[in-house]
């Protein structure tokens, strides 16, 4: 568990002269190539296509950003990459992640689809592989869905985790996070929509079951299925916040019960949503930040036993919507992944998606 969790006095940040380290910004993907000549054969062969590129996820290491490049769509040549936080210019260079070799499409071994990913308190970067490419025309499964457990220190893969024996074929794994148990085990826990259920996969044991939830938690759609991990003070147990975006109310329930195995009875009701709500991320602490489909207003809600006082943090600028909140725990900030995602799935974005990582909120500890 992060030691020193973020505590955040909550200020509405509207910023329109920002410093290099409080806003980088890029259009489509542009990277740091190894030489001309292979650039120039990725382009001539389909195999990089600016406009198809989109960062969709994130976390922060010190001075540097790494990045989700979901391949939704062909031309996608690196689906995990970094940007320093201090690069100066108009337009960020990305760098792949751990390196061009791991990025490679077609290599069962290698990263064919990141979707999510999540930073754990001992620099560990745990990567949600799908394994299936093109998923926003004609969908191709390259591999089976893994966790790819990665020390951003070094570079070096510590661990992959095989989730083809807890899917099936119409499961849709979304969302990843990661908790250490009493004993100091790490345990990943990946949302699948389709199903209907959680997938715990207990590292040091080296192995994993699936977590059906009830009924009552999709409703008539299971369409995104939302997790977050949160700590709350003064509680011996941590809890995932969860719910579907179109679900009508949001849920939690406690990990130690999800280690074990079994949820029948043990999630608790937070009540309603007031609409279709994407939860964007947390400050690794008892609080969540979210926005409503289709609206730039992001809020924080400090969980509790009702889903109620929540409170305006910030408001993305024209043609922007946040897909993550992110903790820079090294500044006491929460930072912000935004871009005009709706333009992109309608392949209605010229040159390529406008992205940008800009400071939401400015922390302090108590």
């Amino acid at each position: 568990m992060f030691k020193g969790l973020l505590f955040i006095a909550v200020a509405i940040v509207y910023v329109k002269a920002q410093n290099s380290c409080d806003l980088i910004e890029w259009t489509g993907g542009q990277f740091d190539w190894p030489n001309s000549a292979i650039k120039s054969i990725y382009r001539s062969s389909g195999r990089y296509i600016p406009k198809n590129i989109i960062a969709t996820r994130a976390q922060i290491f010190k001075d540097e950003v790494f990045l989700a490049l979901p391949r939704y769509k062909p031309g996608v040549p690196v689906t995990l990459a970094r940007v320093g936080l201090r690069q100066r210019g108009c337009e960020a260079v990305l760098e792949p992640f751990p390196c061009w070799a791991s990025q490679e499409e077609g290599d069962p071994n290698a990263l064919q689809s990141v979707v999510d990913l999540y930073l754990d308190e001992n620099n560990i970067i745990w990567v949600l592989d799908i394994g299936v490419v093109n998923t926003l025309c004609q969908p191709i499964r390259r591999s089976p869905p893994k966790v790819v457990a990665i020390n951003v220190l070094t570079g070096k893969k510590v661990k992959t985790l095989d989730l083809s024996g807890l899917v099936c074929q119409a499961s849709r794994l979304q969302y990843v996070v990661v908790e250490y148990g009493p004993d100091g085990s790490p345990f990943v826990y990946v949302s699948d929509a389709a199903t209907r259920s959680i997938l715990v996969f207990d590292v040091a044991g080296n192995r994993g079951y699936r977590v059906v939830l009830p009924r009552c938690v999709a409703g008539s759609r299971r369409d995104v299925l939302y997790i977050s991990l949160i700590h709350k003070a003064g509680c011996n147990n941590n809890f995932l916040v969860l719910t579907y975006l179109s679900g009508t109310k949001m849920y939690q329930i406690r990990t130690d019960y999800l280690r074990s195995g079994c949820a029948a009875g043990k999630i608790q009701d937070l009540g309603l949503k007031g609409g279709k709500l994407i939860i964007l991320g947390t400050d690794l602490g008892s609080a969540i930040f979210f926005r409503y489909e289709g609206k730039p207003e992001v809020y924080r809600w400090e969980v509790g036993t009702l889903f109620q006082g929540y409170e305006l943090v910030y408001k993305s600028p024209d043609c922007y919507l946040a897909t993550q909140a992110i903790p820079d725990v090294g500044r006491h900030r929460i930072r912000v992944l935004e871009s005009n995602f709706p333009d992109f799935i309608q392949d209605s974005v010229g040159c390529g998606a406008s992205q940008r990582v800009a400071l939401m909120i400015s922390c302090i500890n108590q």
